[in-house]
């Protein structure tokens, strides 16, 4: 079985965790959603035949539909080749500010935009993916001298999963990502979380609040009863606990390393919750 991994690094990606979530994947299931796909670390890790992917972040999205397309994805793979080449602080923010206009910048090639966002991700600070209200990107500058953006075969195995299996690539919400689940489908949902406290949830200009909190609750008990198998990663809050506790919550250790306080980097506690 071919199987990829993650080609951009995203906060909260589920690498480190895995064997903890592998035991509590269902044994079966019919086709499988992921509507926060993030960097598809369980995606690749389970390697469904049929899945639907789904990320708000319409860049992160463009990123897999070019590799999807073969022409795309090659055109891709040279301007990866030219931004590693041109690498250095002045030109990072030169390709970062280029979405400062929209106009000009929704006229960008979309294998040119896609480029652009596995570059950031790789030469920005901490692989962190960040934007403000107006939806520009905008972590400084990492400082490394060098950079590889991308690893040739790993890139390949993910051309061929997205074109030899039955997968479909959306950006929209997250509910409306999985209307179509049915029963014996499998969601996994793993959204920006909770926190007691403060948490990096800017992935989209909206960020998402304990009002969003609340509303995905109730998209994961529509799901509980249409007979779908439904598996939701988040904080160990208050919040979370109550808002899932006719189900079942696994509390487990996690090491999560993206915050600009190092400090605050380090093992927290972590809830998986299944309806099954």
């Amino acid at each position: 079985m071919l199987k990829g991994k993650p080609f951009v690094k995203w906060a909260g990606g589920k690498r480190q965790v895995m064997p903890e979530i592998k035991k509590y994947i269902p044994k079966e299931y019919d086709v499988y959603y992921e509507p926060f796909v993030g960097g598809g670390a369980v995606f690749f890790e389970l390697a469904p035949k049929k899945a639907v992917l789904n990320d708000y972040n319409k860049e992160l999205m463009n990123v897999f539909e070019c590799i999807k397309d073969e022409v795309k994805f090659e055109k891709m793979c040279n301007e990866l080749n030219h931004h590693e080449a041109n690498h250095s602080e002045k030109y990072y923010y030169e390709l970062r500010n280029k979405d400062r206009d929209k106009s000009s910048f929704n006229k960008i090639a979309d294998y040119k935009r896609a480029a652009r966002t596995i570059y950031l991700n790789k030469a920005c600070f901490n692989g962190l993916y960040r934007v403000n209200s107006k939806n520009e990107f905008n972590v400084p500058f990492g400082k490394k001298s060098k950079i590889n953006t991308y690893e040739g075969q790993n890139l390949g195995i993910v051309h061929c999963i997205l074109n030899f299996n039955e997968i479909e690539l959306l950006s929209c919400d997250y509910e409306d990502a999985v209307k179509k689940a049915k029963k014996g489908d499998f969601v996994y949902l793993d959204p920006p979380y909770d926190s007691d406290t403060t948490t990096f949830n800017d992935y989209t200009e909206n960020g998402f609040g304990k009002d969003e909190q609340k509303r995905l609750s109730d998209v994961f008990k529509k799901l509980d009863k249409k007979g779908c198998y439904v598996m939701l990663s988040n904080h160990n809050t208050k919040l979370i606990n109550e808002l899932y506790n006719e189900f079942n919550i696994h509390v487990i250790k996690a090491q999560r390393n993206i915050n600009a306080n190092g400090k605050k980097r380090g093992k927290i506690e972590e809830v998986i919750i299944t309806n099954y």
